[in-house]
């Protein structure tokens, strides 16, 4: 269960927990089929891994901070604002 939990895609984050910290998912089986010829995950020269891993962690807090922003639209529909003076 931790691996799936660890490996599935989180809505705020659209990152698993996994690749949010190491910057790649785990293998598993099915990951053993022909890859795509996708290279933006390829490591080219000058790119070292720990600065994939701090872009990927400045866009998933930016992910983050964005979803926070949608909670608190929701959360506070329909509110009015307080306003208190001195004395009440």
């Amino acid at each position: 269960m931790e691996f799936v939990y660890n490996r599935g895609v989180h809505r705020t984050t659209r990152q698993s927990p996994f690749e949010v910290i190491y910057g790649f998912n785990p293998l598993t089986p099915l990951d053993l089929i022909p890859l795509p010829l996708d290279t933006s995950f390829i490591h080219k020269e000058g790119v070292s891994r720990s600065e994939l891993v701090k872009k990927l962690h400045e866009r998933v807090r930016s992910q983050i901070e964005n979803q926070i922003k949608v909670y608190a639209t929701k959360g506070n529909k329909g509110r009015k604002e307080l306003v208190l003076n001195k004395g009440d």
